[in-house]
């Protein structure tokens, strides 16, 4: 087996490692069931060698003083990279902080009296940056402890920009935008993941240590480290007999409702007030408007994500709390909530609050099911958190995912000798040829049936969540007892893991919406959470109606009219709009006095309601062939004839405003723009003695060793439903080699060069000598390592991080290989795609609509709408904006962003000329003669290079332009 993980086995828990792993999964002999055994998860779990577990494990008989060590954040030894100062009475602070980049290494030195485990609290202020958590990577003593002190979250505060009730012309409510709410703050290191409840404990030895921040996203300042013990929380009964010996009361007839859509501060931007039409309870409520009366939902799901309300006490004594909550979105678990007052968790049992599923809104007391708990008060202002937690799933978490590290690894081992599609017929005796693996297996098998067994206890029922486990601890056991199996199984068994992976990622979203929050003394009876059932009726039939008479498809304005006015159509969803229309009326039509009519629709109808004459004046988010296409028609207007054209155009490079030339002009402004990079397993690669590619006789060099072990290097393949588009490999060697595909008037094609005829051949022979899939599922391949390098998209960098993190911190991109020049260089081109915003020559005044054009392409604009996205929909939707000031301010961690900019120095634009559809249908066209029928390449290019050139002639003889081939 490769020897990737570390088995600890049989280890008695030490009260270090006793706060991280929970004790109801310790002891027992294995207990025969159904379909596997029960077992003692600790004795067989495996983690990775450098894990938070194991380095717990390594120091588990160190003590956990007592004692506090304070370390000045101005006191630091030395600072690398970025840039450092010292400020005095910063942002209100006694004394003097240290103010960090968004870069570099600050190391602090200090005496530590007592050895031991200390967790790690930090005073912070969150300096202004691109409006993400901040990230710093933690070293101790020039080393790292652990995965994990690689990725520390400090987060930002959030707030509603007002809390006053917005609203349109339509008489909805507007969603109120986010500010960040900056002040000193306190927090302990912990677990970014949320798969360690306790916060993290770090080993100081006796005497001189030094303490090292590395910044990876986000400048910030510090006031002082502290070493320290955090205090042990107490059990309710412990709280309870502290009620009792303090003389403390219940309070009378005391009753406070907040708003929950009304929340004071929140951890994201994405946790802004949502409509709920779902129910006649819901406060406010309108049968037949958009209401902002509820918050959470969907973009409440994530482990460390809080929202905190402030309430007012009437008098001192003890309350009970109440939450009308619905969690209508995860079957077969709950949503767990941890409870603060006043930053404090005020006993155990507050850790973990679960929320079960439920298709309507209900009341939740606060309680052990029987009586609710009580809190205690002071008399005045409190603030009431509630912040996202694994609770009693987060130990299974972590044993699923440490299985599923070590079931990719059986895999890869399995793959190096069978390939992806083993022969059926042949006997490969892999129980001889990999040692363990029937003992892996079987361990496996018993691990993950007790997780379910675990889950189902939890949750009281079997579910979706169990099924995955059964199914695949069903299939290990069954490949424990007939090894022989294992070659033919082995496409399902990829599928089951890729199941697990998503199985991680979905138990730990944990969503949950929340309609108001109730405090209140035990006398008070708490409010019915749903009304009669002739309330729900009158509510259905009166939504019905209003169906009929309200367009909840238009996006309505908060501003009046202006004396100018454009026509905007846009295509992505309602929520974008939304958005968008927001901004233009607080940044745009505010400023300009320009009233744009944004519209919602089916871009796929712009050409007919061009023609038909019902266009807009504006259309955006278009593909990149559409502008000049319409240009050769007449019907999009050159944006180019403007005095400040030029001025606009630096904003992009020159590669995103290539598709959008033509004869002369510019017919579009770009809005995103996309390109190649490439991804790697970190982990894989060391695991193969594989150093990234320079070039592409390093990638040449790599291939074999990849596919003696049945791997595959991964290019991009054409997409059947994108032939229009030239293939992004083939433009890449293209490119590299100073290839072009038309000539400077786009009246030639020029595949029939010998530079184009050299790149064909090399991308072909990649099919045919190398035998490369010519469809597959980067995804999926690259996160089971069977594809543990290859060239995507950047934006595959956003779905990576979001929906693969059982590989999280495992992998990383770069710059593609490239082609060295004469003079030593590389050169790595790249082609471009990317979307645009398209004046039409119909607009009626093309001024105005020109206005909002460069107000959307600006900066500003982009940095915002980029931000809003994310925060709408989380990191999965990070905006690629083609404005290269704009992309600086969107939260990427510095490092990555420094990948990206080295790449875009090299992308290529591809022009669009008459009849340059052929150029990537014919293209693809012969590569598959090459590659299915075995024609030769040269020919097959040359024959299609024909099919090619005569319909470019074809179409500049219809568009009346000069052409030196006669068209038949």
């Amino acid at each position: 087996m490769v020897g990737m993980l570390k088995r600890n086995r049989g280890l008695l828990l030490t009260a270090a490692a006793g706060a991280v792993l929970i004790a109801w999964f310790l002891g027992g002999d294995r207990q025969a069931a159904s379909d596997g055994n029960l077992v003692n998860l600790e004795a067989l779990q495996s983690f990775a060698e450098n894990s938070y577990q194991n380095y717990l494990l390594a120091h588990g008989a160190s003590p956990r003083p007592d004692a506090r060590v304070v370390v000045e954040g101005e006191s630091y030894l030395k600072a690398e990279g970025g840039r450092v100062s010292v400020e005095k009475n910063y942002e209100g602070t006694d004394g003097e902080a240290v103010v960090t980049d968004e870069t570099g290494s600050v190391t602090w030195r200090f005496q530590v009296e007592e050895e031991g485990l200390y967790h790690i609290g930090v005073r912070y202020f969150p300096v202004e940056g691109k409006s993400s958590a901040i990230e710093r990577m933690v070293l101790i003593n020039g080393a790292l402890p652990f995965q994990g002190a690689d990725s520390l979250i400090l987060d930002r505060v959030w707030k509603d920009e007002s809390q006053e009730t917005k609203r349109d012309n339509r008489d909805n409510d507007l969603r109120p935008g986010q500010e960040e709410f900056r002040s000193w703050r306190e927090t302990v290191l912990k677990d970014s993941n949320g798969l360690n409840e306790e916060p993290f404990l770090f080993y100081f030895p006796k005497g001189e240590n030094e303490l090292t921040f590395v910044s990876l996203r986000e400048p910030m300042a510090i006031d002082y480290i502290e070493l320290h013990r955090q205090e042990a929380i107490p059990t309710y009964e412990e709280a309870k007999r502290e009620y009792e010996r303090n003389g403390l009361a219940a309070a009378k007839d005391a009753f406070v409702k907040v708003q929950a859509e009304k929340a004071a501060y929140k951890s994201s931007p994405t946790l802004y007030p949502i409509p709920d039409h779902t129910s006649p309870s819901v406060e406010p409520y309108s049968i037949s408007k958009i209401r902002m009366n509820a918050i959470g939902g969907l973009n409440w799901r994530l482990p460390g994500e809080w929202i905190e309300w402030e309430i007012e006490a009437p008098e001192d004594g003890l309350y009970q709390i109440a939450f009308k909550a619905k969690q209508n979105q995860v079957r077969g678990t709950y949503s767990n909530r941890k409870l603060y007052i006043d930053g404090r968790v005020p006993f155990k049992e507050a850790e973990s609050i679960p929320f079960y599923y439920d298709a309507n809104w209900r009341l939740q007391v606060v309680g052990d099911g029987n009586e609710p708990y009580l809190f205690h008060l002071t008399k005045g202002a409190h603030r009431l958190k509630l912040e996202v937690s694994l609770g009693d799933v987060t130990p299974l978490i972590r044993t699923v995912e440490s299985s599923v590290l070590e079931l990719n690894a059986a895999y890869r081992s399995i793959l190096m000798i069978t390939s992806a599609t083993p022969d059926p017929y042949r006997d490969y005796q892999l129980d001889r040829r990999i040692p363990g693996m029937v003992e892996t297996f079987a361990e496996q098998s018993d691990v993950l049936y007790t997780v379910a067994e675990r889950l189902r206890a939890i949750t009281g029922e079997k579910s979706d969540k169990t099924a995955v486990l059964y199914t695949m601890s069903r299939q290990l056991r069954e490949m424990a007892d007939d090894p022989d199996t294992v070659a033919r199984r082995l496409d399902q068994f990829k599928i089951n893991i890729g199941s697990l992976g998503s199985w991680l990622l979905t138990i730990r979203e944990m969503p949950l919406s929340l309609d108001y929050a109730v405090v209140a003394s035990p006398d008070r009876p708490l409010p019915k959470a749903e009304k009669p059932w002739y309330a729900k009726l009158g509510h259905e039939a009166g939504s019905f109606f209003y169906s009929f008479v309200e367009d909840y498809n238009t996006i309505g304005s908060a501003g009046e009219e202006g004396q100018d006015s454009v026509t905007v159509w846009i295509g992505t969803g309602r929520d974008q709009a939304q958005v968008m229309k927001e901004m233009i009326d607080d940044s745009f039509t505010s400023r300009s006095g320009i009233h744009i009519d944004l519209k919602l629709v089916d871009m796929s109808t712009l050409l007919s309601a061009t023609l038909a004459g019902q266009g807009p004046d504006v259309a955006m988010q278009i593909g990149n062939a559409d502008p000049v296409n319409y240009a050769m028609r007449n019907a999009s207007y050159d944006v180019g004839r403007f005095p400040d054209y030029e001025e606009v155009a630096s904003r992009f490079r020159d590669s995103a405003i290539a598709p959008y030339r033509f004869d002369g002009g510019v017919y579009a402004l770009p809005e995103q723009q996309t390109f190649s990079m490439l991804f790697y397993r970190k982990d894989v690669l060391a695991e193969l003695g594989l150093d990234i590619p320079d070039t592409w006789e390093d990638v040449y060099e790599m291939i074999p060793e990849l596919q003696k072990r049945h791997m595959e290097f991964g290019l991009p393949i054409q997409d059947p439903q994108a032939t229009m588009v030239p293939n992004e490999t083939f433009a890449m060697l293209l490119f590299q080699n100073d290839g072009r595909f038309y000539s400077e008037d786009g009246a030639d094609s020029l595949l029939d060069e010998e530079i184009s005829m050299q790149a064909f051949q090399r991308w072909s022979d990649f099919y045919t000598s190398y035998k490369f899939p010519l469809t597959y599922d980067f995804m999926n391949r690259f996160r089971l390592g069977e594809m543990p390098i290859g060239i995507a998209a950047y934006t595959t960098y956003n779905t990576l991080t979001v929906a693969a993190p059982e590989i999280r911190g495992l992998w990383d991109f770069t710059v593609v290989p490239g082609t060295p020049e004469a003079d030593g260089t590389v050169r790595r081109d790249v082609a471009s795609g990317g979307t645009a915003v398209m004046m039409l020559e119909s607009a009626e005044n093309k001024d105005a609509a020109w206005e909002f054009m460069k107000w959307w392409t600006e900066k500003d604009t982009q940095v915002r709408f980029g931000r809003e996205m994310e925060s709408l929909m989380g990191a999965a939707a990070r905006y690629p904006t083609a404005n290269t000031e704009a992309l600086k301010e969107l939260p990427w961690p510095v490092k990555d962003y420094r990948n990206l900019e080295a790449q875009w120095e090299w992308v290529q634009g591809i022009p669009e000329v008459p009849g340059g559809y052929f150029t990537g249908r014919h293209l693809d066209n012969a590569f598959r003669k090459v590659v299915n029928q075995g024609e030769n390449p040269r020919e097959a290019l040359y024959d299609h290079v024909l099919t090619i050139q005569n319909e470019i002639d074809l179409k500049r003889s219809e568009f009346g332009l000069p052409s030196e081939t006669e068209v038949p």
